[in-house]
């Protein structure tokens, strides 16, 4: 299993050839999917979408140069035959999952079938997840709650025994900023790692690193605190 979970996309070179080494290949000769779905369960979501598809909104993701691009909207796939759309999975090399809102994104995950089928999938494919769609494959998401789930909908997928923070003192993001991070931190039960928009966390069969030009730091369980981290196309696993 690979998976790639970025905080704001394919944002430096650094992070495109983590990608590239996962998929083996140039993005250029790659097919990806793009999942939308956790960015309607926030405000301005469809305008929002349009954006990330287009390449305006953050930083590359959707346009990061794929041979081919498909969108596949979980919410529409509990209604037509799977025969239209599994094959498409498991012919394509990058699963692209967009940010938005977890709890959103992890109901309809489940709900669609997809979550059931991602071991089988993500044999061959490439996970690469966006905020959001980083997080729900951890032990730890969030919720807007623009959204009529109900309230003990699980807000994340929990198949990686950590906790990821995306966008770290991101400006406009109060909630982001190191000092709320930590303090969140200090109430988790497993590790967590807090990246700003020019990291990422690549897995490859339970191996983690972290990959960065930016800054990212690590949080271990009861409180314990690593110091700040920056670095330059940095593969270690603990910041240290």
């Amino acid at each position: 299993m690979k998976l790639l979970l970025t905080s704001g996309g394919i944002s430096n070179p650094s992070i495109r050839s983590a990608l590239e080494g996962l998929l083996g290949k140039p993005i250029e000769e790659a097919k990806a999917l793009f999942i939308p779905t956790a960015i309607y369960g926030i405000r301005g979501g469809p305008q929002l979408c349009r954006e990330v598809v287009r390449g305006t909104l953050g930083d590359p993701f959707c346009e990061a140069g794929w041979k081919s691009l498909g969108l596949l909207e979980l919410t529409a796939l509990p209604s037509i035959a799977r025969d239209l759309w599994v094959p498409m999975l498991v012919e394509t090399d990058a699963l692209l999952v967009g940010g938005g809102d977890c709890q959103y994104l992890t109901y309809w995950m489940q709900a669609s079938g997809l979550a059931a089928l991602l071991p089988q999938v993500l044999e061959k494919t490439v996970y690469v997840g966006l905020s959001a769609g980083s997080m729900i494959m951890t032990r730890y998401g969030t919720t807007y709650g623009h959204h009529t789930l109900p309230a003990d909908t699980p807000k994340c997928l929990g198949w990686l025994d950590f906790a990821l923070h995306p966008h770290l003192d991101c400006p406009g993001m109060a909630d982001n900023a190191l000092a709320c991070v930590e303090t969140l931190a200090e109430k988790l039960p497993m590790v967590s790692y807090a990246l700003d928009d020019a990291s990422a966390i690549q897995v490859v069969d339970g191996d983690v690193s972290v990959i960065s030009e930016g800054t990212w730091r690590r949080f271990d369980p009861g409180g314990e605190r690593s110091r700040p981290f920056s670095a330059r196309g940095a593969g270690a696993a603990g910041g240290e």
